[in-house]
């Protein structure tokens, strides 16, 4: 009689854990499935939204990446939180076990990049950004997706070529271009007449109107903040899919 009151006390005590398990990954999942909505919806907004917004984007192609980036993201969440709620609350083996192949698959494509962003951490360094911009960059109005990647950066943080303007002696764009710098490197003016004056002025070469600050202190200094927060939340992103990982077996491993 006592080893089935024990038995019994067992069972339902293994019964909780795993319907607290469920109901936590149930939780945990459908907050992933709101954020991927959310992140969904504003990728499609800014997409099809008929005010102008998307032509602004367009015309910068760091945003216009950043876009489908976060597309990109949005379905992959949304997706994960759906497999994962649908899963848990239906207690679905089959559901269970893609989400937890699909989890799987997302941490070791997060430790891949790491590892290859640890391998390739040599191409990160000043030297080598002013190589190839020297190698590289043709113009301001040049079309390729090395200029205007580069174009996009120098108008969208105020700066000049990777460490100054100075960058672009020796280089293919001085060869193909008679100004001193590209007009990306030029001070912004309120005024069409002051804008027209300021990029002559630039452009022969009077640093009084140009951006004289090096991107790579401009970009450094504008994410130093957005890096710390990012290594943070990558850790923070890599436990929890463990542990999801972790509960997605047991639930699999639990259900009769």
């Amino acid at each position: 009689m006592g080893q089935g009151e024990a038995s019994a006390r067992g069972t339902t005590m293994e019964g909780d854990c795993l319907s607290c398990i469920k109901y936590l990954m149930f939780v945990f999942n459908f907050l992933i499935f709101l954020g991927g909505s959310f992140l969904l919806g504003v990728g499609v907004w800014v997409l099809v939204d008929p005010t102008g917004f998307r032509e602004i984007v367009a015309a910068n192609p760091l945003l216009f990446t950043g876009v489908y980036i976060i597309l990109g993201m949005g379905g992959m969440l949304f997706l994960l939180g759906f497999l994962g709620c649908c899963g848990a609350i239906r207690e679905n083996k089959c559901l269970l076990l893609f989400f937890f192949m699909l989890i799987l698959l997302i941490f070791l494509a997060e430790l891949a990049a790491a590892i290859l962003a640890f391998i390739f951490r040599e191409h990160l360094t000043r030297e080598y950004f002013t190589k190839e911009l020297k190698r590289h960059y043709q113009g301001y109005n040049n079309t390729d997706v090395f200029t205007s990647t580069w174009n996009a950066i120098m108008t969208t943080f105020d700066c000049c070529g990777v460490n100054s303007p100075e960058d672009f002696k020796d280089s293919l764009f001085r060869m193909m271009n008679q100004e001193v710098v590209p007009q990306a490197c030029c001070q912004r003016a309120s005024q069409t007449a002051e804008l027209a004056y300021i990029s002559h002025q630039c452009l022969t070469g009077n640093m009084m109107f140009r951006n004289n600050k090096g991107c790579y202190s401009a970009v450094v200094d504008y994410f130093e903040l957005y890096i710390y927060v990012a290594g943070a939340l990558a850790i923070v992103v890599l436990t929890i899919e463990l542990f999801a990982m972790v509960f997605a077996m047991c639930l699999f491993r639990g259900i009769q």
